[in-house]
């Protein structure tokens, strides 16, 4: 059998994020397009390909890279465009169509590489002001990443503190004090039963057999696509905590459950799953430990009833997506009869921001009771329709 600590040093996760960083850094401009199913939809497909087709013609490839992110909030105004610059403040444009597309790069990324511009009436009016209260009255955890990276790139989302988490939790960390971290953080279900998470995975841990870890990622609710947008723009940090809860509760398999309706969240979610096994940070010995966790995704036909924890084990089963009596609980007696936890996509994402940052550090923001953020799916009359994430205890009319 090969030395596992030799396999741990050819994907050294330190050095990964390291060459990454190295790598974004040696680019002038970056430039970030939304490419969520939002966005998508209104042809932010063919701007990046007029980004890119423009940076090859003017031979700009080794200064400015272009980065197909996932959602950035403000839907309703989507395709969304941001350029960061080094040295200047970001600039997010918004509805951008092609001949908008060409502007921008024409008549300000282009000479702004080299000079001061300012921006034209024309190119104003596509502007979308980063002061708004929409934006500054958020609070990112959860989304931190999403719009900042590229979700099909797993060295992204390590150069931006991805799998630090997990390093800690196998290295540093028994199972008992990792769930004693998680219950410290005051998370609760982000489904919206609202349990304290740690206290669930306590059932699990005392069970007995092969354990699973379950994300339900069947978003339902007319409106919501917040778990969606989740998995769009940074799947790996879902799965990041998912492999940490495997880690507590002794379980070497998790199932994502999410709607075929999602074909981004499950194709992206297929990359990363791919792109994890491939540096070993899913599979056999994960991070040269003994911990050894795989991911599988099953699709969901689209049933509403199947968003219910019980009658999603039963369609994982291959059987008909009806809910179970309980007790027994799932933690209990759950997928094939074995202690299963059930987590929302929401709540194993900020999982590995409590272990990386601290549970005080999450459980500083929000109310009493409910600590941390909270993602919200904003639609129908209101001034901003999109998504955004918020401390717990914020105000609907705020």
């Amino acid at each position: 059998m090969a030395d596992m600590s030799e396999i741990y040093k050819k994907f050294d996760i330190h050095e990964i994020a390291k060459n990454k960083l190295a790598e974004i850094e040696k680019y002038e401009c970056s430039i970030y397009c939304c490419h969520s199913t939002g966005c998508k939809s209104s042809g932010s497909d063919d701007l990046i390909a007029l980004i890119a087709q423009i940076l090859e013609e003017k031979g700009l490839k080794e200064r400015v890279r272009i980065v197909a992110t996932g959602c950035m909030g403000l839907c309703a105004q989507g395709p969304l465009i941001r350029i960061e610059i080094k040295g200047r403040k970001d600039v997010l444009f918004k509805r951008v169509d092609l001949d908008a597309t060409r502007a921008i790069m024409e008549e300000y990324v282009i000479p702004a590489l080299d000079k001061e511009v300012q921006l034209s009436e024309d190119l104003q009016k596509y502007v979308l002001s980063l002061d708004l209260p929409f934006f500054t009255k958020q609070e990112k955890v959860v989304l931190k990443n999403a719009g900042h990276i590229d979700p099909e790139d797993i060295r992204e989302y390590m150069a931006r503190g991805g799998y630090l988490a997990l390093e800690k939790a196998l290295k540093t960390m028994t199972p008992a004090e990792v769930v004693e971290e998680i219950k410290k953080s005051g998370l609760r279900g982000r489904g919206g039963a609202g349990f304290p998470t740690g206290r669930k995975w306590m059932f699990a841990i005392n069970g007995d057999g092969d354990k699973y870890v379950v994300c339900n990622g069947d978003e339902g609710d007319p409106g919501a696509f917040m778990d969606r947008s989740i998995l769009e723009g940074n799947p790996l940090g879902v799965i990041e905590g998912m492999a940490i809860a495997g880690y507590c509760i002794g379980a070497q398999n998790g199932y994502f459950y999410v709607r075929a309706e999602y074909p981004i969240a499950v194709n992206r979610l297929k990359i990363a799953i791919k792109q994890a096994e491939e540096l070993g940070l899913l599979g056999d010995n994960i991070l040269g430990t003994d911990f050894c966790f795989r991911v599988h995704i099953r699709l969901g036909a689209g049933a509403f009833v199947c968003g219910e924890e019980t009658a999603l084990l039963n369609s994982i089963q291959g059987q008909r997506g009806m809910p179970r009596p309980r007790p027994p609980f799932p933690a209990v007696k759950g997928l094939w009869g074995q202690p299963t936890i059930i987590n929302n996509v929401e709540t194993l994402a900020c999982v590995p921001y409590i272990l990386r940052e601290g549970a005080e550090k999450f459980a500083s923001v929000g109310t009493e009771r409910s600590k941390g953020t909270k993602v919200f799916a904003l639609g129908g009359k209101v001034n901003n329709v999109g998504l955004v994430e918020v401390p717990m205890g914020t105000t609907l009319r705020e």
